[in-house]
């Protein structure tokens, strides 16, 4: 298994380059610059800003620069938040995005499973049906539809909870916990039922069932974690989706996180914002795909890491 991980990791450098080279070229070809705005700069004070942070040399030795300086483990000063780096940023922003995200995650992960998997005990009942049906709503609405629904109703109409910001406390982060849940919430419901179905309906379940095993130790112990790869091969990108890209979210409950972070630095053409939240999170997914990977060996017996 070691073995197999460091092959990853030194596979995963090389995609992990071609994004960086990517989305260097991409964010340049949008029109607008970081010193662009509603009042424009004197075009001495805007050439002597340029100079400082060297967006007037040609782009080829801008990127080289970039790359030296990332090598370094250095993302670069932010062109719009004053005396702060974009490591600065990051790390102010990234605990608020992985608390929630997290939770999130969790809870998505225990409800899908938990419906998924009733829903497949009881195919074609009427739990069944309203389960389907429930996921089907989760996954057509949106959750920038969800989380003004959810401000309106509990933080408008019935102050049960604040509307935004984060200075009520925990209490803050529920409404977005239960909007970033949702969606992932009905994916991994849905995904856990065909498994589990598919699951119940093989040889070895059979066996187990033959030779007087009671069902709950049946389920438990062998057809929940056959019908649990769909899951743990979603979970990988979607734990680091919801942590680094709950952008809507955050930016609607007003919480600093990397995703409002991000909006911001694409609205202001932060080019060194933008760019060290697009690696972050590119390297949160490669992170996550690997930890799946090596999952699948602890849940399905038949795979070797040779």
């Amino acid at each position: 298994m070691l073995s197999y991980t460091v092959r990853r990791i030194l596979g995963a450098i090389p995609t992990l380059l071609i994004i960086i080279a990517v989305a260097f070229f991409m964010i340049r070809l949008a029109p607008g610059g970081p010193f662009d705005g509603e009042k424009p700069l004197p075009i001495e004070i805007k050439r002597n800003l340029e100079k400082a942070y060297h967006l007037d040399e040609p782009l080829y030795m801008q990127f080289g620069r970039y790359m030296a300086n990332i090598l370094q483990g250095d993302f670069g000063p932010s062109f719009k938040y004053k005396d702060y780096s974009v490591n600065e940023l990051i790390s102010e922003g990234f605990p608020y995005s992985l608390q929630i995200g997290l939770i999130a995650i969790l809870v998505a992960a225990v409800g899908g499973i938990f419906f998924g998997t009733m829903a497949a005990l009881k195919q074609n009942s009427m739990g069944d049906y309203g389960a389907m049906t429930l996921a089907m709503i989760g996954i057509t609405i949106p959750n920038f539809v969800v989380a003004p629904l959810l401000i309106l109703v509990f933080g408008v109409m019935w102050r049960l909870l604040p509307a935004g910001g984060i200075t009520a406390g925990w209490t803050s982060f529920i409404m977005p916990i239960i909007a970033l849940a949702l969606p992932p919430t009905a994916y991994i419901a849905r995904l856990t039922r065909a498994s589990m179905i598919e699951v119940l309906r093989s040889n070895f379940v059979r066996t187990a069932r033959a030779k007087g095993l009671p069902e709950r130790v049946t389920i438990m112990r062998h057809t929940l974690k056959a019908g649990l790869l769909p899951v743990v091969s979603y979970l990988g990108p979607a734990t680091a989706g919801i942590i680094t890209g709950s952008v809507v979210i955050e930016q609607i409950f007003s919480i600093p996180g990397i995703g409002r972070y991000f909006v911001q630095a694409a609205l202001n053409r932060d080019y060194t914002l933008v760019m060290g939240v697009v690696i972050f999170f590119a390297a949160l997914i490669i992170l996550f795909n690997l930890l799946v990977d090596l999952l699948y060996g602890a849940l399905d017996p038949r795979v070797r890491y040779d």
